[in-house]
């Protein structure tokens, strides 16, 4: 290959990953704005794990806090779990390299969830639980008050289908939430992103990641599995996964079933028409009368040896008996 052609190659590769980082940082900034995720004068504690999302979160809250018409604090903490092998000094030599104010907290609760896990049994849950309380005292100790997490937007929606197929519920990860102790804000500021845009963007980076497998365990192969689903419907059928991640915010509480968030029982008729009621989920699509003709008469010239079918009636809306309704097909 050229001088000339590998000039070009890596001049292309600038641009594309200019062009990632402009997304990344708008599609934060939005989900930060839309769930009012960081305010004036806040301290978002960071948690970084040494991880590709975590890593991204971080550089783009920076850069977000060089460009927002508000003021707020980062402080990225690290917890030093004691696994076996891990690189102490990576995480500071890093943060130390690009100015940012940090706290690297030693728990040893690898030997905790080795002493209560069997061998062999998956121990993220655990851990991630012992993680959770340390992580939010030492928010508390530092005055934070928002801690912020790299959930992206496929761990959303992994967990919305684990909790729909395991748990019979209909639960996510929301972008903001409060601590069950009712003392922390913590947020997601990376909810609206894909993994696969993170992976890239922690390429064209050159972050120092650490392996998140040093304790041992193999990854929850429940998540292993939806994950697999989900990236097997996205192949067949493109843009299938962000239609059901949008749907997680257009919720009608009135067209399910949870009796906490709907008062079926004082439904009562008004005689008033609902603009918002069920004709708004009828309007499908279909294809004028006259449509319906015409394209039954290309199909007929286009195979002459084709079966005679009877014209298209135009299309009628008969009202459903109230006491006897057919079912849709």
């Amino acid at each position: 290959m050229s001088a000339a052609e590998d000039g070009k190659r890596e001049r292309r590769a600038v641009f594309e990953a200019r062009k990632l980082e402009k997304r990344l940082v708008r599609l934060t900034g939005q989900a930060v704005a839309d769930y009012a995720m960081i305010e004036p004068g806040d301290r978002v504690m960071v948690c970084l794990s040494g991880g590709k999302d975590s890593y991204a979160m971080l550089d783009i809250l920076r850069t977000l806090r060089a460009r927002a018409p508000i003021s707020f604090d980062i402080v990225a903490v690290n917890l030093d779990q004691k696994q076996p092998g891990f690189p102490e000094h990576v995480l500071p030599d890093y943060l130390r390299s690009i100015g940012v104010p940090f706290h690297i907290e030693t728990q040893d609760t690898y030997s905790i969830v080795r002493r209560l896990i069997p061998e062999g049994k998956t121990t993220c849950s655990l851990c991630s639980r012992l993680r959770r309380g340390v992580l939010y005292r030492v928010a508390k100790e530092l005055g934070a008050t928002k801690i912020a997490l790299g959930h992206h937007r496929d761990d959303i929606l992994g967990t919305f289908f684990l909790n729909l197929f395991y748990g019979g519920r209909i639960k996510s990860m929301p972008p903001k939430l409060m601590s069950d102790d009712g003392q922390h804000i913590v947020i997601r500021p990376l909810t609206y992103i894909p993994e696969d845009d993170l992976a890239r963007f922690a390429l064209d980076k050159r972050f120092p990641i650490i392996p998140c497998n040093l304790c041992g365990s193999q990854e929850n192969l429940k998540r292993k599995e939806v994950k697999k689903m989900i990236a097997e419907w996205e192949k067949r059928n493109p843009g299938r996964t962000e239609n059901v991640f949008r749907a997680l915010a257009r919720v009608t509480p009135s067209h399910l079933l949870d009796r906490e968030w709907f008062d079926f029982a004082g439904l009562r008729a008004t005689g008033v028409p609902d603009p918002e009621g069920d004709t708004a989920f009828d309007d499908l699509p279909l294809p004028e009368p006259e449509a319906l003709v015409l394209a039954q008469d290309e199909e007929s010239e286009a195979s002459p040896s084709a079966p005679v079918r009877a014209r298209a009636e135009p299309l009628r809306i008969v009202p459903l008996s109230v006491r006897n309704p057919q079912p849709r097909e």
